[in-house]
């Protein structure tokens, strides 16, 4: 195994002081128990740095492939997991220069020419932040295919839609999950935006105030993916937008998946059973031998709190920090690593519990026509039939499902007689809106639960996932 060397004194800063770090100050001061998930970034931003430096002169071609080819080693080294990191040498970045000059002497040293750790921290930390919102766009995506094809299924079936979580008005189960595409569709967007506002690139700003060697930042911007360097230095080295940012789309796309969650727990009670979830994501009991418990979904639907509370925590973290970079910022990774991992999990939990999900087309139906729910449609078929306002219709509408009530039925079960008695004008024809098929056929405006609009959606939301 390779290891770095650790000396009594910090290679980096030992010049100023005489006397080594204590113990304690060592392991608070230390990130490479966490920042060493940043080592593929680092690898990639110091060869750009060397060969931006070697295109502009300030290093020999010899030493730029010197260094090239050494880092190369170290990044197999640690993807092999055959590099041994050092507490001492505090980071991620140390840890892998200290690496290279084991491995090619004094080439390495030349490689933090024109830089600083607080460019070089703010450069890595930024291009992983990148890949995860990449990522979290690709989890997205799938799940809101698996979402696609439960509305696909059951465009037509017709189910309760809720408000209070008491029974509104008949739904289709495709659009009630057409509902969750669309926001996954804000999710993905709320990633691809942060995306492109990080897409700035700090390196070369080095400590704060950039450098008086002529580095061609453009250069190194560009060969790392980057749209352009980042304008100011200050503003470079400190900024954690984009993690910030990150954060924030990431507990608003766990919001979503917590939402979904709980009517997934709802859903699959012995009160509701509008679905039933697959073994592969269902626990039983170690007592009670009928139970299936909806673990998966629980977990889920309680991951928010701990992606919200990363956000809450590097929020709380960047609130009071003067220009430039403070040691405080070394506590901006653990929350946004445990974030990302966190909702890169959920997200595919999600999808395979959404994909390996049966709905009850029979159970949903039966629902959908409990609780008065095509009074809004009698309400309606009361100001298009007959012209009375609104208001008026509703009132209407309020006393019938009084009656029905007290009758112990629903609205299609009150005779014409019933419902003459309360306004004389009502027709046989107002029972043609009373069934729940009738009710979603007609909900025909752009965006609504009609079976036709419902399947248009899908047709869209197909051309956009591919």
């Amino acid at each position: 195994m390779t290891r770095s060397s650790d000396g009594p004194s910090n290679a980096m800063w030992g010049g100023r002081f005489a006397a080594g770090p204590d113990a304690i100050m060592e392991a608070i001061n230390a990130s490479i128990g966490f920042d060493r998930r940043l080592a593929r970034q680092d690898i990639e931003g110091s060869r750009a740095h060397a060969a931006m430096l070697a295109a502009t002169g300030i290093l020999t071609d010899s030493d730029a492939e010197s260094i090239r080819e050494g880092l190369l080693t170290v990044l197999s080294e640690i993807e092999g997991g055959d590099f041994a990191f050092s507490t001492a040498l505090e980071d991620i970045h140390m840890n892998v220069e200290a690496r290279l000059t084991e491995l090619i002497g004094e080439p390495a040293r030349r490689l933090h020419t024109g830089r600083s750790r607080n460019d070089q921290v703010a450069l890595d930390f930024r291009m992983w932040v990148r890949d995860q919102c990449d990522a979290a766009d690709g989890a997205l995506a799938a799940l809101q295919r698996a979402l696609l094809a439960q509305a696909e299924a059951g465009a037509d079936w017709v189910m309760p839609g809720f408000t209070h979580l008491q029974v509104a008005q008949p739904v289709t189960w495709g659009h009630h999950m057409l509902a969750y595409v669309e926001m996954l569709a804000r999710d993905r967007g709320r990633f691809a935006d942060a995306r492109r506002r990080m897409n700035e690139c700090p390196l070369g700003a080095a400590a704060l105030a950039g450098t008086s060697f002529p580095i061609d930042r453009h250069m190194t911007a560009q060969a790392l993916g980057f749209d352009r360097p980042a304008g100011n230095s200050l503003d470079a080295v400190s900024d954690r937008d984009f993690a910030l940012e990150f954060l924030s789309a990431a507990a608003i796309c766990a919001t979503h998946l917590s939402r979904l969650a709980e009517e997934l727990v709802i859903w699959s009670t012995a009160q509701f059973r509008f679905v039933r979830l697959s073994d592969r994501w269902s626990t039983g009991s170690s007592i009670m031998p009928q139970k299936r418990n909806p673990d998966a979904a629980e977990l889920l639907r309680a991951k928010i709190g701990r992606i919200l509370g990363s956000a809450i925590g590097l929020f709380t973290v960047m609130k009071g920090l003067p220009l430039a970079y403070s040691k405080d910022m070394q506590e901006d990774k653990e929350p946004v690593f445990d974030a990302a991992d966190t909702l890169m999990l959920s997200l595919a939990a999600m999808t395979g519990m959404v994909s390996d999900m049966e709905a009850r087309p029979d159970v949903l139906r039966a629902a959908a026509a409990t609780g008065f729910s095509t009074a809004t449609d009698l309400a309606d078929w009361l100001v298009r039939e007959l012209g009375l306002p609104f208001r008026e219709a509703h009132h209407v509408t309020g006393a019938l499902v009084a009656m029905a009530e007290g009758k112990g039925c629903d609205l299609p079960d009150l005779t014409l007689q019933d419902m003459q008695s309360v306004n004389g004008g009502i027709t046989e024809g107002v029972f043609d809106v009373l069934g729940v098929d009738n009710s979603v056929r007609s909900r025909t405006s752009f965006g609504g639960t009609a079976p036709d609009q419902v399947r248009a959606r899908i047709a869209h939301w197909k051309g956009v996932l591919g």
